[in-house]
């Protein structure tokens, strides 16, 4: 048994962890993380859920949404809301919302900090090629079988 796996929070549903992690968050970054997943759930209706990362000092984990593979995470800091696009880096970003993890490879990232906003149409763009893009590799891989 891990360690994450014998909390008071071992038993819940990732929705229920997402929505605890937002409710523990009494500031702009709850607020932040809320609108967020909101939006990322309008642009891809059959997104699901889930926690990944728990650990003690981190009962709650990582927010992650997944289709076909991981379309991105939100992580909450001190001073900004990050939503880490796992294969950001393949993605066309004509608006320029990604501004964080630029240096690498895979990789792409959007910081909010608490006075920031984003275009939610541009983000929601960003959230559906994300999942095409999870598609077509889940496609070709079985293809390959």
């Amino acid at each position: 048994m891990r360690p994450e796996d014998d909390g008071p929070m071992a038993d819940a549903a990732p929705a229920a962890l997402v929505d605890a992690r937002i409710a523990g968050l009494d500031d702009w970054r709850g607020a932040t993380l809320a609108a967020m997943r909101a939006l990322i759930r309008e642009a891809l209706p059959s997104v699901v859920e889930a926690v990944k990362w728990r650990k003690p000092s981190n009962p709650f984990g990582v927010p992650v949404w997944e289709h076909d593979g991981i379309v991105c995470t939100g992580e909450t800091y001190r001073d900004k809301v990050k939503l880490t696009f796992a294969r950001g880096a393949a993605l066309d970003d004509p608006a320029g919302l990604f501004n964080a993890s630029l240096a690498g490879n895979v990789r792409r990232a959007i910081d909010l900090a608490e006075a920031d906003t984003v275009d939610a149409d541009a983000f929601k763009t960003l959230v559906r090629a994300a999942a095409e893009l999870n598609a077509s590799e889940a496609a070709r891989r079985r293809s390959r079988r």
